[in-house]
């Protein structure tokens, strides 16, 4: 019986998602592997956990100039220094699981936890295998901290590969094998049924809007984006996701009614459909965050990048322009100007969506999993 335990930060949705895909994964797939999966800061103390990761929600919302140079400077220098000292020192403490758990393997879905493993791993604490995960699209130095003490490294594409190992780190221990995502994206639907469910015409197309759940980062922005959708694109439909933003959510329902278009455009507060909207979708409107990313990408969708976190999702957001796959409209950039110019040359979109399948990695949470199971 092998034993995993998987760590994780409540820093945004996408740390926790992957670590539920690799456990769900494992458990169904590997009966003879016991798992546990944990919060790591909150196991160290739920105060710290619940002000950090608040810390983190209200700077990333209210203060995103503050958060890019937190970001910007935890990658080098002082602020960096400061960050891998104390995960030395919560290191003690998280100590206390892997003692009692003793696992074969450590999985890490945030660099908090990485750094507190190999820092256990280095004094002589711990000898089990490490790997790390890294979900995002662009590479940060707090993931590679006494990298040597780490076995695998699961990145999302060619272009961190190659970053890590101009970085020093061996072309053996770096596989690309894209973010983990559920397996609900691999499923079969049914068109008809998605269609009748959320009151869709099938014969149109389908935007896919996702205002930013409870970041409700640029609202105004967002609203404005919204409303150029209404008014411009009339011949196809739109299925707008708030999320947890109540007022996002009210202000939508607002120019739904005032533009009386209840018939092609749906607000939804929260839905667990995202993979069966994203089945008849024809185009993604998203912050690009890692995760949702990586499900728009398999489901074969070109996206419309806006009001991206500073920081790790302005990275994303660049390497997914680089890639083709995406367009970003930027905070100067007149929305209406470049929506009209999507709506105008379909084309654009048709470009786009044939450079997908270079990044689009549907099997990422198997390939991570059966390469981690075959070698320990």
């Amino acid at each position: 019986m092998k034993k995993i335990l998987i760590f994780y930060g409540a820093y945004g949705g996408g740390h926790l998602s992957a670590a539920k895909s690799i456990r769900d994964y494992l458990n169904t797939h590997y009966p003879d592997c016991e798992t546990l999966m944990v919060d790591c800061v909150e196991y160290i103390n739920k105060y710290l956990n619940k002000v950090s990761t608040t810390a983190y929600k209200e700077m990333a919302k209210k203060a995103p100039w503050i958060w890019k140079r937190v970001y910007n400077n935890s990658d080098h220098g002082a602020l960096g220094k400061i960050s891998t000292t104390s995960n030395k020192l919560m290191s003690r403490k998280l100590n206390t699981i892997l003692q009692e758990f003793n696992p074969d393997l450590v999985i890490s879905t945030h660099p908090f936890s990485n750094q507190m493993c190999t820092n256990l791993k280095k004094k002589g604490k711990i000898s089990c295998k490490i790997a790390t995960v890294l979900t995002d699209m662009a590479p940060h130095s707090q993931w590679t901290v006494d990298s040597e003490y780490i076995d695998y490294f699961f990145v999302s594409n060619k272009e961190m590969k190659n970053a890590l190992s101009d970085g020093g780190i061996a072309d053996f221990k770096i596989f690309v094998t894209g973010i983990p995502l559920s397996s609900r994206f691999l499923e079969s639907f049914n068109d008809k049924e998605i269609y009748k469910e959320f009151n869709l015409d099938e014969n149109k197309t389908t935007i896919l809007f996702f205002a930013g759940g409870e970041f409700g980062l640029g609202r105004k922005r967002t609203s404005l984006v919204f409303r150029a959708l209404i008014r411009l694109f009339k011949n196809f439909q739109v299925v707008a996701i708030s999320g947890k933003n109540k007022r996002m959510n009210a202000k939508f329902h607002k120019l739904v009614d005032l533009y009386k278009v209840s018939d092609r455009v749906k607000v939804l507060e929260y839905t667990n459909k995202v993979p069966e909207l994203m089945h008849i979708s024809n185009i993604v409107i998203t912050k690009p965050g890692g995760l949702t990313t990586t499900e728009s990408l398999v489901s074969n969708l070109p996206l419309v990048l806006i009001n991206p976190i500073p920081g790790q999702e302005e990275e994303n957001a660049e390497f997914l322009v680089r890639s083709g796959v995406a367009i970003w409209i930027k905070k100067d950039d007149n929305i209406a100007r470049v929506l009209k110019n999507l709506y105008r040359h379909p084309e654009v979109i048709e470009e786009m969506r044939n450079h997908i399948p270079d990044l689009a990695r549907p099997n990422s949470t198997k390939d991570i999993c059966d390469i981690l199971m075959s070698t320990i």
